[in-house]
């Protein structure tokens, strides 16, 4: 469930494509899109997967969450659905899992 402090943003990349970030209340970006959508909707209903507006339709219940460790050997989450499509990705890795996991939650994460 979102925290009533973070900003959610809607904007268009270079590509003129919708994307979605999510801000803490320092301004940190704690969670963004993957990808650019062509449909304003579309990126809309991404960001409600990920917690924006509590996520009324309940979008992404059967996702799969993995945690992993990058290159630099820190944590990220991923978002991945049944079509095995990522739909979500952390935006930051983080030297302790416990905190990874954390941002993951705040994005949706049971």
């Amino acid at each position: 469930m979102a925290e009533n402090r973070d900003i959610w943003e809607m904007y268009k990349d270079k590509r003129q494509e919708h994307r979605w970030r999510r801000r803490s209340a320092n301004g940190n970006i704690v969670g963004s899109s993957c990808e650019g959508y062509t449909q304003k909707s579309d990126c809309l209903k991404n960001a409600q997967r990920h917690g924006m507006d509590g996520n009324p339709d309940g979008l992404g219940a059967t996702d799969r969450w993995e945690i992993y460790k990058d290159k630099r050997n820190e944590f990220r989450w991923r978002r991945i659905a049944k079509n095995r499509a990522v739909t979500g990705a952390s935006s930051q890795s983080y030297k302790a899992k416990k905190d990874a996991e954390a941002n993951a939650k705040r994005n949706g994460m049971a």
